[in-house]
Parts: C-alpha cells; sequence; structure tokens
C-alpha cells in the first residue's frame, strides 16, 4: 500500500498541499485499484510507485495549470485519472466522469462510495453522443482527457462540452507539440484556440509530460461531435473535411 508520506511529499513537490484525509483516500484508492485490476482490466500499470507516479501525481499536474474550474467533465474516464484524483484533491469540484464502458464506471462508484466522496455525477455514454446532449453541452468550466486519441479527434470530443471561456486540458506526452500542429484547423473550427502548452516534471521520476491548454473563444458548430468513430478515421481538418 502507498504510504500517506510518500504522496503528500509528491504532491507537494508539485505546489500542491494534502491533508491526512485526503492522502488516505489516495491510499485507500490505489489499494482498490489493484485489488479490482486482478479480475478487471482497469490498468496496465500493477506496482504502487507506478500508481503514484503515473496516475496520481501525473493527474495532479492539471491542477498545476491554474485552469481547473469548478465544474468538471473527464471525457473517457477510464478507471477515473485524471478526474477522481483532481476531486480528491479538490473537494469543491463538481465533476462528471465519462466513459463508454459500464464496468469501468461501477468500479469507480464503488471506489466513490469506500471513500465517501460525494459531488460525482457518473455517466455511461460515448462522448459523441453525450456531446451533443443539451444536458451537458456547453456546461462546464473544464473539460480533461488522457485519452490516448490524437488531438485533432479529442478535441472534437471534448471542446463542444465547453462554455464560452473554458478550458479543455489535455495530458500529452512528448509528441504533443507535432499534435497541435496537426490539430490546428480542427481547434479552430470548433471554437478553439491554444493558449500554451504546460510542462511538468512527474516528481520521484525522468518523466516530462505535457498539457495543452485549450481555451474555448467561439461557438462550436452544431454538426460537431459527429457520429461515434468518425472524429478519429476522419479528423477534421482533413481533405475529406476541406471538401464538406
Amino acid at each position: 500500500m502507498i504510504k500517506k508520506e510518500i504522496i503528500k511529499e509528491g504532491a507537494s513537490r508539485l505546489g500542491i498541499e494534502l491533508n491526512d484525509a485526503q492522502c488516505g483516500q489516495l491510499a485507500s484508492y490505489a489499494r482498490i485499484l489493484l485489488e479490482r485490476n486482478e479480475t478487471m482490466n482497469l490498468t496496465a500499470i500493477t506496482d504502487d510507485e507506478g500508481v503514484l507516479t503515473k496516475h496520481f501525481l501525473d493527474s495532479m499536474t492539471a491542477l498545476c495549470t491554474d485552469r481547473v474550474g469548478e465544474r468538471v467533465i473527464d471525457v473517457g474516464t477510464g478507471a477515473g485519472f485524471p478526474g477522481l484524483v483532481l476531486k480528491i484533491a479538490r473537494p469543491e469540484i463538481k465533476l462528471t466522469l465519462l466513459d463508454s464502458l459500464k464496468k469501468r464506471l461501477n468500479f469507480l462508484g464503488d471506489v466513490c462510495a469506500e471513500l465517501n466522496i460525494g459531488g460525482v455525477e457518473l455517466v455511461h455514454a460515448r462522448a459523441e453522443d453525450c456531446g451533443r446532449s443539451a444536458q451537458y453541452r456547453g456546461r462546464f468550466d473544464t473539460v480533461v482527457s488522457r485519452a490516448v486519441a490524437r488531438l485533432s479527434a479529442l478535441t472534437e470530443l471534448c471542446v463542444p462540452f465547453l462554455r464560452g471561456g473554458g478550458y479543455f486540458l489535455a495530458l500529452k506526452g512528448p509528441a504533443a507539440d507535432e499534435e497541435i500542429k496537426d490539430a490546428k484547423r480542427a481547434i479552430a473550427i470548433l471554437g478553439g484556440k491554444t493558449e500554451s502548452v504546460y510542462e511538468a516534471d512527474i516528481p520521484f521520476t525522468d518523466l516530462r509530460h505535457k498539457i495543452v491548454i485549450i481555451k474555448k473563444v467561439g461557438q462550436t458548430p452544431l454538426k460537431y461531435p459527429r457520429k461515434a468513430g468518425i472524429a478519429t478515421k476522419t479528423p477534421i481538418g482533413t481533405c475529406y473535411n476541406l471538401q464538406k
């Protein structure tokens, strides 16, 4: 089990102060994750150190951007990263966790119940469908995602959830700059503007990740997001889309 002291030290190195209760929640989250991972495919990371650095501390770097607002949605949350970690670190967040697999949401519901975490909405849907719903479209201060899709596709799935002036935080690896170039047209069409790229050193590792910060500065055309699978297969800005 990850020691609370190590969690607190790692967060502190990011400039994030956690109390003992929050560190205890994260330690329990790690325990439940690894226990359930023995029978469910939740994460490829199966050691305490990896969960601490590559899941928890990596997720917390979103807070270092100072762009995490009150109402947050995590698109393609998986086992709760980064969304549920942000909620534990900042309990005042009103969090929505969106995923297309019900078993993952069942797991997250169990985690929230066991750790007594309130103010979390679990939504079982594809981002393409949820992003067109009046209940969720244009309703969030911040969208976060660690999904593996390229930024050109991910932007189409995430920006429609933002209110005007809100921020999409895409947690990416070293290839972020190349992805931004490929996604430039898509970001503009969807009503976004790349504000900056935050470079985050992950404590206790030599890893440096990048967070692409996209601000919602205009309206997202009603035809976006398109039907499931299209954003990935035919990102906005390809020849197909230019002809449309």
